[in-house]
């Protein structure tokens, strides 16, 4: 199980504390570092700050329901006015995640949601490439997993392109190889292409 962790490690070219190593050099090792402490709730690109929000709805005795959105903040530095744009909503006790990681290509935003109450303990693991100057979802794409699923962290590697994200689940992701509790996702040319992404669980 070690070896393949550290193999997981050497793939993405991204540092995690679970893979027990460094990667010199590599462009997301702060990224990664601060998505651990501040979950990469915000981002930067072409001078402005995006930051996405979960905002409950609901109140109990009914089970919550959550909007996950993505705004762009109004600052001297920004060219445009503020903004937001909605990502899917979430249902249910379980927590969705929402993390964001931005460059001068475009915004990336990874989400886990379950889309009812009811239909089972499915949930939907989620990236969207949002463009920072219209907010339009430029690309989305969604795979389903069997049960829970999170993310601890999204990142864009040294290359500028590659979207790379981590997280911890207890079923089976749509597509992936490999088998354990945790996973990385992997998106070559995220924002110049509609490459499919690949899952490894380890």
């Amino acid at each position: 199980m070690g070896l393949f962790k550290r193999a997981v490690c050497l793939f993405s070219m991204s540092v995690l504390s679970a893979c027990g190593g460094e990667v010199a050099g590599s462009g997301s090792e702060a990224a990664l570092d601060s998505g651990k402490s501040a979950l990469n709730t915000t981002a930067t690109s072409r001078g402005c700050t995006f930051e996405v929000t979960v905002v409950n709805t609901t109140q109990l005795p009914v089970p919550p329901q959550n909007e996950l959105k993505l705004h762009r903040r109004a600052s001297a530095s920004c060219p445009w006015a503020a903004a937001s744009v909605s990502m899917p909503s979430s249902a249910g006790f379980a927590p969705p995640s929402l993390l964001v990681a931005a460059n001068e290509l475009g915004v990336a935003v990874g989400y886990t949601v379950k889309s009812s109450y009811g239909g089972g303990p499915y949930r939907t693991l989620g990236f969207a490439h949002v463009d920072p100057e219209t907010m339009a979802i430029v690309r989305r794409e969604q795979m389903l997993s069997t049960n829970l699923v999170s993310l601890s962290s999204v990142a864009i590697e040294m290359d500028g392109t590659t979207l790379t994200s981590y997280g911890d689940k207890s079923g089976i992701i749509q597509g992936e190889s490999g088998s354990g509790s945790e996973f990385v996702v992997s998106f070559p040319d995220f924002f110049t292409s509609t490459t499919p992404g690949t899952v490894i669980a380890f």
